[in-house]
């Protein structure tokens, strides 16, 4: 009895070292991607921080989007659009949640503050005292009733939400006011600004006529960003961001990493990293010991908008949030630990049941069967979510039809089964694949002779195109001595061939001018090493 013919195996080629760091493969784990279009250009994504008292209640499960004249709630959980605020009568700007989840704060291009309540979308009061648009508007992270906004008028207000005007007014700034902050930690009681007049200003309620300290800027602030610790202070002023250390009153680092105007910093990993977004649609990474780049991705608009929302008691990195000119808001997903530790699993279980290994998956792992899908899987077929899934032995099912190449190559038409693997396009390594084997059955230059213009122009290419990947040199190297012993007879009466010829030949020339250049390096160098104590 014949013994049975075996699927042709694919070689598996080494990989390389992986030039992914594991803090970029962290954030490309953000993979879920979901893109929601807006009319208008998405200008402020907020998700209140948690209160530095960790005894003061956060109840939040949504993020706020600011685009045009609306205000859109989205939940953590699920990422779905929940509500819709649109009560504005001109563009709406920083529309802020406060932490309990029950009220959104808003201001717009008329000077207007409103406040809204979250669950049946009533205003529940108006201010109107500023007289030019309010860009922000922000809560204090450790008193509910308390709130400030800035201004294009220029000034910075204080609001408590019973009192039917503001209860402070902080007056310097020369120009716009775009950004603004609550200082956190020891000093809560404190604001930053930052202002088009290129300056960034740390208030004390106690003196609002003059601000506590001035960094000077050479360029317009746009957006500012407090650390945890409540002594720095990041902002950024066209391409650059600036470390301010409030301590020693002076800056620590310049930040120049984007190629056009940074308008959006956030803090993720627990105030680990610094999530920067920019008109030149790029989003990077900080790490806050170094400050150096550590991840980033690109956008297809310019970024206008950035956020990184934390879930869960962990706080735990959970959506990265952009928001951009074109008006497109996309959502980026990263599955928890504990849910990446049981996909994990799962995987692992049902690879062992499908290679026919359950039995050895349970006894590593000791644990029973009463859970899990192997249960509901052994003895008996099973029909995944829109794929089946054939288990070995299981008569009924049909395997994985066999290629046309692979056809001829079992029945040893050679030459066809080339042609074919050739013609359709497949990966490289399945066509390196097949010349290992007609190789290991003497059958490569059967494969190659007798063939005409036409059809010896496909392996030249292939042999031209992989001869200089160290991967592939050996077999290469075989298929093309064979090719011109056997066709080198016909180079004058072929152009065809001649041509071919001629370029493999330039091909070939180039990669041992390489080698021979990596030869006298690799002399120097020894007589260097040799030379060194």
């Amino acid at each position: 009895m014949a013994a049975p013919v075996t699927k042709l195996q694919q070689v598996k080629l080494p990989s390389g070292p992986s030039p992914i760091t594991p803090e970029q493969q962290y954030w490309k784990g953000f993979r879920s991607s979901q893109n929601v279009p807006s009319q208008s250009p998405v200008t402020h994504i907020s998700y209140p921080p948690p209160p530095s008292n960790p005894l003061l209640p956060s109840n939040n499960d949504h993020f706020a989007v600011t685009a045009g004249t609306r205000v859109q709630l989205f939940s953590i959980r699920t990422r779905k659009l929940v509500k819709t605020f649109t009560r504005f009568s001109d563009v709406a700007h920083s529309g802020e949640i406060r932490r309990d989840g029950k009220i959104m704060v808003a201001g717009d291009e008329t000077g207007k503050i409103q406040l809204f309540d979250v669950n049946s979308r009533a205003i529940l009061k108006t201010w109107d005292e500023h007289k030019q648009p309010v860009w922000m508007t922000k809560f204090s992270p450790n008193e509910l009733t308390t709130l400030m906004s800035a201004s294009d008028d220029r000034t910075v207000r204080l609001w408590d939400l019973p009192s039917q005007e503001s209860t402070m007014t902080f007056i310097g700034h020369t120009d716009y006011v775009r950004s603004g902050s609550f200082m956190p930690g020891p000093m809560s009681n404190m604001i930053v600004t930052g202002s088009y007049d290129e300056t960034v200003r740390l208030w004390d309620p106690r003196l609002p006529n003059r601000a506590a300290m001035v960094f000077k800027h050479a360029a317009p602030v746009e957006t500012v960003l407090p650390m945890p610790s409540g002594t720095t202070v990041l902002a950024s002023a066209e391409n650059q961001i600036s470390v301010l250390d409030l301590v020693a009153g002076k800056p620590l680092h310049l930040l120049k990493n984007h190629q056009k105007t940074v308008t959006a910093l956030c803090l993720a990993s627990n105030g680990t990293r610094l999530v920067s977004g920019g008109l030149d649609g790029h989003v990077k990474v900080f790490e806050t010991t170094g400050w150096n780049v550590v991840a980033g991705s690109k956008y297809p608009a310019p970024v206008l908008s950035v956020s990184v929302i934390s879930g869960g008691a962990s706080r735990e990195d959970k959506h990265l949030v952009v928001g951009m000119e074109s008006g497109v808001l996309s959502i980026r997903t990263r599955l928890s630990g504990q849910q990446k530790v049981k996909e994990r699993e799962r995987a692992k279980e049902m690879q062992a049941l499908i290679e026919g290994k359950l039995d050895e998956y349970d006894k590593k792992n000791r644990r029973g069967r009463k859970k899990g899908i192997s249960k509901k899987l052994r003895g008996r077929d099973f029909l995944g979510e829109g794929a089946d899934v054939i288990i070995e032995g299981n008569k009924r099912g049909k395997g994985k039809p066999e290629a046309p190449w692979e056809s001829d190559l079992r029945k040893g038409r050679y030459s066809l089964a080339l042609d074919k693997a050739l013609s359709r396009g497949l990966p490289s390594v399945t066509v390196l694949s097949l010349l290992i084997a007609l190789r290991h059955r003497s059958a490569l230059r059967s494969a190659l002779q007798g063939r005409d213009e036409t059809t010896v122009q496909p392996i030249f290419k292939w042999v031209m195109k992989h001869i200089t990947d160290p991967r592939y040199v050996k077999v290469c190297v075989d298929a093309a001595l064979l090719l011109l012993d056997i066709y080198s007879e016909h180079l004058g009466g072929s152009s065809e061939l001649t041509q071919m010829t001629k370029l493999l030949h330039r091909r070939v020339r180039k990669e041992v001018e390489r080698s021979q250049q990596a030869i006298q390096t690799s002399g120097m160098l020894e007589m260097l090493m040799v030379e060194m104590p």
